[in-house]
């Protein structure tokens, strides 16, 4: 981990395109500031970890599923027999 002292107003650069500026220190607390590209995805850490273990638990439960032969797994359509041999009779 990067350690760096700065002050209100003074700002780091991350890759050439994420500019992170401190704008306010009040106690304990820092204002930080950001600026970076649209297609940059920026979360607090406490949503990007939510995000993670809900992510892990939804292919996990899909796993079972798929494991069971439920709802996930490829599908048989049983249709598409059915409608082949409609528009085959239409033809003649």
């Amino acid at each position: 981990m990067l350690y760096l002292t700065r002050k209100v107003g003074d700002s780091v650069v991350i890759d050439d395109n994420i500019e992170v500026t401190v704008v306010e220190v009040r106690g304990k607390t820092v204002k930080l500031g950001f600026t970076f590209p649209e297609d940059v995805q920026v979360l607090r850490r406490e949503l990007y970890d939510r995000i993670q273990d809900e992510n892990r638990s939804a292919a996990v439960s899909e796993d079972i599923i798929r494991h069971l032969g439920g709802v996930g797994s490829p599908a048989k359509d049983t249709n598409k027999e059915e409608s082949d041999a409609d528009a085959d009779a239409g033809e003649k």
